[in-house]
This record gives structure tokens, C-alpha cells and sequence, in this order.
């Protein structure tokens, strides 16, 4: 099987762009947009339309693979790559990388997408924006997923020597800032992981750290108020973009104190804290984060790290794993470029004994969300993220159908 030809249309996001950086100064919220300046280099104002680049493979029989180019919530911020605009990079697709993809063989989906993640452009020569190679490779699963007539976890499945799942791999949905409704429509379905809680900025959380003890305690009530007569013990998974660490000067015994409140706030229940600190580089952020772990397992806390911001790549995210720097890694897929090293990822993240959480933002697609299930299914990361969006429903579906489906077709021979 060969692609014949190659469409590229621009397209939208299930979210938006942010600038992190303003927000964090405290930039006002007004209804859906911010007032004030941006700070970040490439956005024209705190909050912008979230865009893609829609691909289309034309294979040799007719049939037609998809996949969609998009970039983090967050872009630009703790090192990663500028905003994704699809009017600057369509071209760049449109003069090197669609003669490249014409003709080519589809006889190993690894082999092309390394090809692609190591693409050079010839213009400025360096590789492409993250955001073209996570949608690029993933076109490319596609078209050879179905030049095989199998499913795209079946095809990584063989190319990687794993097994698919035989089990729904945990679901972890994201409430954004409507942290109490999101949250009912999270404890009415019974998600596995819950809420994120978008601890953004220090009014989030709380001078002291008191609104994050507050919420919890919340949290915990309603699931008892909706949930009165059934076991269903989620784990509370927070996003708190090193906050904790702004309100304690990134002290480690203060934060360790703090952490030891949480986990009696929401005891019995496992605590996850995303990003607690952001030491501004790479190298602090595992010394910082390779510090709490061991003092967390010390106190033999309930409590779990995780970490996100300045562990972007696959070579940042081998290096936490490798320091022990966190108890589970965030693997934001759009950040790795393509797809083939958000699977080397969670394999990697799995054999140091790292928790491997398939991420990435709520700024992707359907057709990026339902391949990044089936990345899931062949590697089982220890959770995955329901996207895109912030709606909680629509993400949660996307998902959760997808591997409803994966696990019907699997097991039904």
C-alpha cells in the first residue's frame, strides 16, 4: 500500500491557547477571554482561538487516513515550542512534506514516523514543529493500520512487541476553572481519576493553601452525596502549575508539611499533585522533584507527584524516569512531536517502574484523542487523559467510547 496524495486543511482545537505566563501574573478573568497583556512570545492577546492543521492521506485503494496537528493549551511556556499557528506552518507542510509523504510504502508505520520526527526543513534546517509531527505520525498509524486492515493498536501492538490490553485503561478527565459542576458530571459517571482543578495561580490555591484543603474536603462529600451506597473511591489527581511551590518559596520541608494535609484532607482517598513546583529549569525541576519523592516515601504519605512542566521529550521525560525524579510522568503527546516517541515513552516509563500518565491538553482533536486511545490500549500507561476540551462529557466520550470498542473488537474472536 502507498499514499497516493496528501490534503492539508486548516482547523480548530477543542479549547484554546493561554498564555501561562500572563495568567500567572494574575491576568483578569472576563467571561470566556482574559484582560491584559500577553507575555509569551508569538501570542497577540492572553487567550486565542485554539488552531490545527487537518491531514489527509489518499491511499492507493481509496480509503482515506486522518490525522490532526495540534499544540498544547500552554504553548511556550516551561521549554517548549512557540504557538502553532496553521497559516505559518501549512506552508511548510504544503513545500516539503507533502512530496515527501506522495508515494511512499506503508509497510511499517515505526520506520515512516521515525522518517518524519527526523525530518529536516530544508528552509531553516531544523526539525518540524512538534505539533506537525504528532499529527503527521499519526496519519501515518492510520494509513497503515488500514493498508493492513487492522486497528492502530493492533499495528503498534506488533511493530513494538506488546500486548493489547484486556481491561479499560484508567480514564483521567480535567474540570478546567467550573471546578464544582465539572466535577458533579465526574462523580455522576464514576471517572476513574478526577478533577485537575486548574490551581493555575496562587488565588486558586489559596495564600496558605487553604482553598486547595477546602476543595478537597468538597470533593470528598459530594462523592459520598451522589454516591451514598456504592464503593467508588476515585483517585483526586490536581494540576497545581507550581503553585505550592510559589506559596512556600520552594521550600521542600514546607511543601512536604503542606502535602501531609492534603493527604489527611482527602484520606482515604490517593492524592495526586501535578506540577507542584516550577523551578524554572530542567535540571532544578529534578533535583526539586527527586527531593520530595524520597521525602514523600520517607513519611510513607498516600501522596503522589507528578511530574509535567521542563519534562516535555522523550529525552526529559527518560531522564525524571531515570532520576526517580516523580512517582508518575506526564507524557504530553503533542510535546513529544510524533507519536512514535509518546510510545517509546510510556514503554520506557514502565520498565524504570515510572507511573506513566498518557496525557497531553485539552487543545488536541477528536482523531488525535481516539489514536492516542489507541496508543493507550497497546502499552497501558497508567492512566490516560480524556480530551479534548474542558466540558468534561464530550472528552470523557471520545475516549471512553474508543476503548469500548478496541476491547469489543480484540476480545470478540
Amino acid at each position: 500500500m502507498k499514499i497516493e496524495n496528501v490534503l492539508v486543511s486548516p482547523g480548530r482545537t477543542g479549547f484554546f491557547f493561554d498564555d501561562l505566563g500572563a495568567i500567572g501574573r494574575k491576568a483578569v478573568r472576563d467571561g470566556a477571554i482574559f484582560q491584559g497583556k500577553p507575555v509569551t512570545e508569538g501570542f497577540r492577546a492572553v487567550r486565542q482561538v485554539g488552531e490545527s492543521i487537518l491531514l489527509m492521506l489518499e491511499l492507493e485503494d481509496g480509503q482515506i487516513a486522518y490525522g490532526d496537528c495540534a499544540a498544547v493549551q500552554y504553548s511556550g511556556a516551561s521549554g517548549r515550542e512557540p504557538l502553532f499557528l496553521a497559516d505559518t506552518y501549512l506552508p511548510v507542510l504544503r513545500k516539503h512534506v507533502v512530496p515527501f509523504l506522495k508515494g511512499q510504502k506503508l509497510t511499517s508505520f515505526r520506520e515512516l514516523a521515525e522518517k518524519i520526527d527526523n525530518f529536516t526543513n530544508p528552509d531553516t534546517g531544523r526539525r518540524l514543529h512538534s505539533a506537525l509531527r504528532y499529527g503527521i505520525t499519526g496519519a501515518i498509524l492510520d494509513a497503515v493500520a488500514k493498508g493492513q486492515k487492522k486497528l492502530m493498536c493492533q499495528v503498534i501492538a506488533q511493530e513494538y512487541g506488546t500486548t493489547i490490553t484486556k481491561k479499560p485503561i484508567p480514564i483521567f478527565t480535567q474540570s478546567g476553572d467550573n471546578r464544582y459542576d465539572n466535577a458533579d458530571k465526574m462523580i455522576l459517571k464514576m471517572v476513574d481519576v478526577l478533577p485537575h482543578g486548574l490551581v493555575n495561580n496562587v488565588d486558586v490555591l489559596g495564600s496558605d493553601g487553604s482553598l486547595l484543603l477546602e476543595y478537597i474536603s468538597w470533593l470528598k462529600n459530594r462523592i459520598l452525596t451522589i454516591h451514598p451506597h456504592r464503593i467508588y473511591q476515585p483517585i483526586l489527581h490536581f494540576d497545581v502549575y507550581g503553585t505550592i511551590g510559589t506559596i512556600f518559596n520552594n521550600d521542600v520541608q514546607k511543601i512536604i508539611r503542606y502535602f501531609e494535609k492534603l493527604e489527611k484532607a482527602a484520606s482515604p482517598l490517593t492524592v495526586r499533585i501535578e506540577s507542584p513546583v516550577d523551578m524554572g529549569s530542567k535540571e532544578l525541576q529534578i533535583q526539586v522533584f527527586r527531593e520530595l519523592t524520597e521525602k514523600i516515601q520517607e513519611k510513607g504519605f498516600n501522596i503522589k507527584i507528578v511530574a509535567d512542566e521542563w519534562c516535555n521529550t522523550l529525552e526529559d521525560i527518560k531522564s525524571f524516569a531515570s532520576e526517580g525524579a516523580g512517582h508518575i510522568v506526564q507524557i504530553k503527546t503533542p510535546d513529544l512531536g510524533g507519536i512514535n516517541n509518546t510510545i517509546e515513552a510510556v514503554l520506557y516509563c514502565r520498565e524504570k517502574g515510572m507511573g506513566a500518565y498518557l496525557g497531553g491538553t485539552c487543545n488536541e482533536t477528536d482523531i488525535s484523542a481516539r489514536i492516542c486511545t489507541h496508543i493507550a490500549a497497546a502499552t497501558k500507561p497508567l492512566q490516560m487523559l480524556a480530551k479534548p476540551g474542558m466540558g468534561v462529557d464530550e472528552g470523557y466520550m471520545i475516549v471512553f467510547n474508543e476503548m469500548q470498542r478496541i476491547l469489543t473488537l480484540t476480545q470478540s474472536s
